[in-house]
C-alpha cells in the first residue's frame, strides 16, 4: 500500500504560540490521528475506547524506548463533528518547547503523517464544506486582531455575516439568470418574458444597492483589522518622545533635554475607541544634524509618506517658530492634528497663534510632563478617526476585505451591464453572459469559483496550527 496522497496525509502541528507557556498543545486531523493517539498515549487507568470529544488523562510515551515524555491529556474528535470535518486529535502538555517539539517529532514519525502546512486546518474545513472561505479568512483577522472592535467584527465574519449578505444577492441573480435562460429557450414565444423596466427595477434594489452597502462599509473595515499609521512629527525636543509614553502609559522612549534624542522611530500599537493605532515616534527634523540623526531624519520623512494622520508637535514654550510652518507644508495632504505641548510653560495668545496659522487643523493642548491634556488629545483623536468607522460599532455588520472589494467591484461593474442591456432591450444571451460574469465574481468571494492560487495566498497568511 502506497503512502498517501499529500492532500489526503494526516496533517500535525503545534497549535500553541512559541515560548514557555503553563500549557502547550499539539493538533492532529486526518484519518490516522485516533491510531497514533493510541500509540503514544498511556493512560493512567484502564486503556479508553476514545469516546469521542471527551478529554483523557495519561502520559505521552516513546513507543520505541517506553520512556515518558510528559503528562498529558489527550482528546480524540471522531469527524465530522470537528474542526475540520475529518477525524482530530489534540494532546495537551506542559507549555515547554522542548516538549512540544519531541512530541510533534513522534507523531511525524509515523507513516502518512506531515507537518501541516500554514493554515491547513482551516483550508481542510473551508476544503470539506464546514465554512466558507469569507469565514476562514475573518479566522485570521480574528487572531491578528488588535482591538476589541476589530475582533467583534471578524466574529460578525465568522458567523457567516458577509456570507449571508453575498448569497442573498447571488439568490436573486440566480433567479434572473433562470429567467433569461427561459427566454433563450423560447424566443418566438408571444408573451414578453423579459420586462425590463420591473426587472432593472429588481436588479437595483436586490443585487447594486446591496453590493453598493457593502462596497461603502471597506474602508470601515480595513480601519478596524489593519488600524490607522499614526506619525509623531515636529521639530527635535517639542517633547515628541515624551507624548508617546504619555499616550502609551509606559515608557517606551529615551527623554532627555538634548535635541536629536531620537535617532530612530519607534513603532506600537495603541487602541483609541477600538482603532489600533500604529504610532511611529520620528526624530526631530532639522537642518543642522550630525550624521547619525541624518539617518533617523530621514526615516522619518519615510514614515510621513506612509502615514494616514500626523500628530505635528509643537512646543508651547517657543510658540510657533517658523520650521513649524515648513514642516505643517511638508504635511500637506495628509490628515493633521496639531499638538500644542508644553502648554504649562506656555506663551501667551500661543493657541490663538496655531488657529491663525493653521486654520481649520483641530487642535490638542497638552503638558506630556504633567499629563495635562492627554485625554482630550484621546477624544480628538477619536473624532478624527472613528466617524470613519463609526458604522461598524454596530453588531453584526461585517465589512469585505480587499480581496473582496476588487471581487465586489467586478461583479458591480458586470451588472450595470446588464442593466444598459435590459434599457436596450439585448437579446437575452448577451445578458446571460454579463450576469454569469457576476455571479462568477461573487463566486469568488464565498469560495466557489476560486482559483487554487488565490487560495493558497490566502492561507500562506495563516500560522502553522490553525
Amino acid at each position: 500500500m502506497g503512502m498517501p496522497d499529500y492532500h489526503e496525509a494526516t496533517i500535525a502541528a503545534i497549535a500553541t504560540p512559541p515560548g514557555a507557556g503553563g500549557i502547550g498543545i499539539i493538533r492532529l486531523s486526518g484519518r490516522n490521528s485516533l491510531a497514533i493517539l493510541r500509540q503514544l498515549f498511556q493512560p493512567k487507568s484502564s486503556f479508553p475506547r476514545f469516546t469521542s470529544h471527551k478529554l483523557y488523562y495519561g502520559s505521552l510515551v516513546n513507543p520505541r524506548t517506553g520512556a515518558v515524555v510528559d503528562e498529558v491529556l489527550g482528546v480524540y474528535m471522531r469527524g465530522p463533528h470537528t474542526y475540520t470535518r475529518e477525524d482530530v486529535v489534540e494532546i495537551h502538555c506542559h507549555g515547554s518547547y522542548l516538549v512540544l517539539e519531541e512530541i510533534l517529532r513522534l507523531v511525524l514519525a509515523f507513516p502518512g503523517t506531515r507537518l501541516a502546512d500554514p493554515g491547513e486546518f482551516t483550508k481542510r474545513a473551508f476544503l470539506n464544506g464546514r465554512i466558507d472561505l469569507t469565514q476562514a479568512e475573518a479566522v485570521a483577522d480574528l487572531l491578528a486582531a488588535k482591538t476589541k472592535e476589530g475582533a467583534s467584527l471578524a466574529v460578525s465574519q465568522l458567523k457567516g455575516g458577509l456570507h449571508t449578505e453575498i448569497e442573498r444577492v447571488r439568490d436573486f441573480l440566480l433567479a434572473l439568470r433562470a429567467i433569461i435562460e427561459v427566454a433563450i429557450d423560447f424566443p418566438e414565444e408571444d408573451v414578453e418574458i423579459l420586462d425590463g423596466v420591473a426587472l432593472r427595477q429588481r436588479l437595483a434594489g436586490e443585487a447594486l444597492e446591496p453590493l453598493r452597502r457593502l462596497l461603502a462599509r471597506a474602508d470601515e473595515g480595513r480601519i478596524l483589522r489593519e488600524g490607522v499609521a499614526v506619525v509623531i512629527l515636529g521639530r527635535p525636543n517639542v517633547g515628541k518622545s515624551s507624548l508617546l509614553n504619555c499616550l502609551l502609559r509606559e515608557e517606551r522612549a529615551i527623554v532627555t533635554e538634548i535635541p536629536g534624542t531620537t535617532r530612530d522611530t519607534i513603532e506600537e500599537y495603541l487602541d483609541i475607541g477600538g482603532i489600533p493605532i500604529r504610532l511611529v515616534d520620528t526624530a526631530g527634523i532639522r537642518e543642522a544634524a550630525e550624521a547619525v540623526e541624518e539617518i533617523g531624519i530621514r526615516r522619518a520623512r519615510q514614515k510621513l509618506e506612509e502615514a494616514e494622520l500626523v500628530l505635528l508637535v509643537l512646543d508651547a514654550s517657543a510658540g510657533v517658530q517658523e520650521a513649524d510652518r515648513n514642516l505643517f507644508a511638508v504635511t500637506a495632504g495628509k490628515k493633521i492634528v496639531m499638538v500644542v505641548n508644553k502648554i504649562d510653560q506656555a506663551e501667551d495668545g500661543i493657541l490663538d497663534d496655531c488657529e491663525r496659522f493653521f486654520p481649520g487643523v483641530p487642535l490638542a493642548a497638552t503638558s506630556a510632563k504633567t499629563g495635562e491634556g492627554i485625554a482630550a488629545l484621546e477624544e480628538v483623536l477619536k473624532a478624527v478617526l472613528i466617524g470613519e468607522a463609526a458604522g461598524l460599532h454596530e453588531a453584526g455588520r461585517p465589512a469585505p476585505n480587499a480581496r473582496h472589494v476588487a471581487a465586489l467591484s467586478r461583479a458591480v461593474a458586470a451588472l450595470l451591464r446588464v442593466e444598459e442591456g435590459l434599457a436596450q432591450a439585448l437579446a437575452p444571451d448577451l445578458l446571460a453572459i454579463d450576469l454569469q460574469e457576476a455571479l462568477d465574481h461573487l463566486g469568488d468571494i464565498v469560495g466557489e469559483t476560486t482559483t487554487d492560487d488565490v487560495l493558497d495566498m490566502i492561507f500562506a497568511k495563516f500560522c502553522i496550527g490553525k
